[in-house]
């Protein structure tokens, strides 16, 4: 395979110009495990893990390789594996803060071109979960684009395709029932070769059953949704790269129900792009939106035009922005100390030496 169907392009051709004429050579990482990488080059398939070198320079885990990742590596083709020197710099990342109170990033999938939100239009259908959703793509650099899943399901899908309308700003929507066979080919103009797409949804969404769709194969397990609530068990466990037999490649992730923010402020103002519109017209620049005179939030709320709701939802996601930046500082400075305490003890075991 080469790398081209891989997508591999001209922003990683330059940054990969310092390495020519040396032993090393490239190669994309599929899936990681425990810090273990399955990476595909165009010499074959990889067990590949990161040098020493690499791991003592590492700080966070957003230094180490994931899935997605274009890496800088030496073969040794007779033993299938190889070693990781470097990651090449992403021209998107789809990132999250870990589930519980540790303030850290963790990176979902990288170089993506295209993210598919998916939504079932069954009971677990939840637009404030989308907003979530849309805020985060927009962060990581990706195009997203709006995957209500499960039309067969659903008795009133004109009302909620009105539902994401409100809240979608302008991203494609499309309607899609695996098992009808609707609306699927349409998705396959987003998997061109050499372009990569993202699933990001909660359990049960549909995510792997679209994946088999694509793929014409029963590659990821599906399982039923309870009954009661409609909402799914973890199918996918690990994600994983997966190049499609037309061209075009698919990164299934594990349902995340749970996805706090990671650096997203400018993409809190897109996506609540209407918000931030109706609030310029406040009489006041630093209008709270509670009690003030002249208030525009309160005024459209009132009115109909603006559902409480959602706006509900902003403020809630500006609040927990403002608490990661506080505690993303302490952290900061944290990193800082470990790094010069971990070069002062290399210093030192050299000079004992």
């Amino acid at each position: 395979m080469e790398n081209s169907q891989l997508g591999w392009n001209q922003h990683f051709e330059l940054a990969f110009q310092k390495y020519e004429n040396t032993n090393f050579t490239v190669g994309r990482v599929v899936l990681e495990h425990k810090r273990m990488y399955r990476i595909l080059t165009e010499q074959g398939e990889f067990v590949g893990e990161v040098s020493g070198k690499y791991r003592f320079n590492s700080v966070t885990r957003e230094d180490f390789p994931a899935v997605g990742d274009w890496v800088v590596l030496t073969p040794r083709v007779d033993e299938g594996k190889a070693t990781i020197h470097e990651v090449l710099p992403r021209f998107s990342k789809f990132s999250r803060k870990v589930a519980g109170l540790t303030t850290e990033e963790q990176i979902i999938a990288t170089n993506i071109n295209t993210v598919f939100l998916v939504n079932a239009l069954n009971n677990d259908f939840n637009v404030r979960r989308l907003e979530r959703y849309l805020v985060m793509s927009w962060e990581s650099g990706a195009n997203p684009v709006i995957v209500l899943t499960k039309a067969d399901l659903c008795k009133d899908i004109d009302d909620r395709l009105k539902e994401v309308e409100r809240v979608a700003m302008g991203v494609p929507i499309h309607v899609i029932s695996a098992v009808e066979n609707l609306g699927i080919d349409k998705l396959k103009n987003y998997l061109t070769e050499g372009k990569t797409v993202a699933l990001l949804g909660s359990s049960g969404a549909g995510k792997s059953t679209l994946t088999n769709s694509l793929l014409g194969q029963m590659k990821q397990l599906v399982q039923e949704v309870r009954e009661d609530d409609d909402r799914g068990r973890h199918t996918t466990t690990h994600r994983e790269l997966v190049v499609l037999p037309d061209g075009g490649m698919i990164i299934d992730t594990p349902g995340m129900r749970e996805l706090q923010l990671w650096e997203a402020d400018q993409s809190v103002n897109q996506s609540f792009m209407d918000i931030e519109e109706i609030a310029a017209k406040c009489r006041f620049n630093d209008c709270s939106h509670e009690n003030e005179p002249g208030c525009a939030i309160k005024q459209s709320i009132d009115d109909g035009t603006l559902e409480e709701d959602r706006f509900r939802s902003y403020l809630k996601l500006c609040k927990e922005l403002a608490y990661l930046d506080r505690k993303a500082d302490k952290r900061a400075q944290q990193l800082e100390r470990d790094k010069w305490k971990k070069i002062t003890m290399n210093t030192r075991n050299k000079k004992k030496l």
